[in-house]
């Protein structure tokens, strides 16, 4: 008796390890353990024999609660708007894994596309490098550095007067030299605030007085706007974050504004050597939008509809993660002048996830039409949507540089969250400077 249940021990676990090998099972164990679809779209899963499935509403108990016909995909309820938790069995018995899936209002927003000019000013002046001070002796001096000062730190305030520009560094540098006193210097370094001294030095190749700091105040750049929404004036781009070009750090928001930009041309990309959009700023003056948060998924901040062409008149449905599929897809982005055009393009890969990670897409051009203009992705298109059936479902962030034909993309699902339009994982808003 003994060795038969052992027998079937081992035949029941060999199953379980068959079972495990199936594509199915992997596509299973895949899924997030968290969605958000919208209202409109119903279809949410489907599978076949030896996995089942079961439906629990978590608000109300109309739902379907059981469905045991695994040859037919799973519809959650067509009218209420529910929390529901799909939960995966083989052979109906043994829990595999379960899901979260909150059911949302449908949501609408313009589609992008337009090329845009970025000015973002930095929360202080960031420091970008060092460099030596050469006095009249041929002495090597780095006083900022020497003094605990490093690249990627914020210069807050010299001698309790806030820095706004990076002009006003220079030019409390340069008093403090002349009347032979130190400075008193607040930064940040990483998430401390530190507060050192330093003395400048007079650099005789420069015939000024110096603490041996580059600083910058600014970026500039140009990227794509991915959307934006009707009612509340919110818009989305980018799809990344905004980095500092010697630093590679994040920058700290405090103000900044998107201005009408042009491609004057394109840098082609090749294998190992990306391109990019050739771009021009219009009107610096002529507001097309603030710039309020700097997030892992692109910048966002209030629009002025008035400054903005559409390429589609209407407003696009947006697709959460759920929907999406390999296959055909199209984006919208500028290639010449301010004309918004639309390029075919296909999903290769979908990496659902459950919390906000970027490269949830791999996006590949297969336009010759763009292709012949750009080598395919370029630096400049991040933000591109992508739509996919008509709806917005990402919006293209980076390239591969082996291979400018292909690159990532993020889901929309994400830039909402972060625009503050749709609600966080968790039914937890995010923090959002829109209301």
């Amino acid at each position: 008796m003994k060795n038969y249940k052992k027998l079937i021990g081992i035949i029941f676990s060999l199953m379980i390890i068959a079972f495990s090998l199936l594509p199915q099972f992997r596509n299973i164990y895949a899924l997030p353990e968290q969605i958000v679809i919208m209202q409109e779209d119903l279809k949410v899963f489907q599978t076949n024999y030896p996995f089942t499935m079961t439906v629990n509403n978590a608000v109300k108990s109309e739902v379907t609660n059981k469905l045991d016909s695994s040859l037919q995909p799973v519809f959650l309820d067509s009218v209420k708007l529910n929390s529901n938790i799909v939960e995966f069995k083989l052979l109906g018995v043994i829990p595999i894994k379960e899901v979260a899936v909150e059911v949302i209002q449908p949501i609408h927003v313009k589609a992008g596309g337009q090329s845009i000019g970025v000015i973002l000013h930095s929360e202080g002046i960031m420091v970008v490098g060092t460099s030596p001070i050469i006095d009249a002796g041929g002495q090597r001096y780095f006083p900022a550095k020497d003094a605990g000062i490093d690249v990627g730190d914020i210069i807050i305030s010299i001698n309790n007067k806030i820095m706004k520009k990076d002009i006003d560094v220079a030019e409390a540098v340069e008093e403090a030299g002349k009347n032979n006193i130190p400075l008193k210097i607040e930064f940040k370094h990483d998430a401390e605030i530190k507060e050192i001294q330093v003395q400048p030095v007079f650099c005789q190749q420069t015939k000024r007085y110096r603490i041996g700091l580059f600083v910058r105040d600014s970026a500039v750049g140009v990227g794509t706007m991915t959307f934006y929404d009707t009612k509340s004036n919110v818009y989305g781009a980018l799809g990344h974050v905004i980095v500092d070009s010697d630093t590679s750090q994040s920058i700290n928001c405090e103000n900044g504004k998107i201005v009408q930009a042009s491609v004057a041309g394109i840098q082609n990309g090749k294998a190992g050597s990306p391109g990019e959009k050739i771009g021009r700023f219009l009107d610096v003056e002529q507001l097309m939008g603030t710039i309020d948060k700097n997030t892992d998924f692109g910048i966002y901040g209030r629009i002025n509809k008035d400054a903005i062409v559409d390429y589609y008149e209407s407003e696009l449905s947006v697709a959460s993660m759920a929907e999406i599929e390999t296959g055909a897809a199209e984006i919208l982005t500028v290639v010449e002048g301010q004309k918004i055009e639309k390029f075919a393009v296909e999903i290769e890969k979908i990496n659902m996830q459950s919390y906000p990670k970027g490269k949830g897409l791999v996006v590949k051009v297969v336009d010759n039409n763009l292709l012949s203009r750009t080598g395919g992705i370029v630096q400049g298109m991040s933000g591109s949507p992508i739509i996919q059936k008509g709806k917005i479902i990402g919006a293209v962030t980076h390239v591969f540089v082996h291979d400018p034909t292909r690159g990532y993309g993020c889901f929309i699902d994400w830039m909402l969250m972060e625009g503050g339009i749709i609600p966080k994982q968790n039914n937890e808003k995010i923090p959002s400077l829109f209301g």
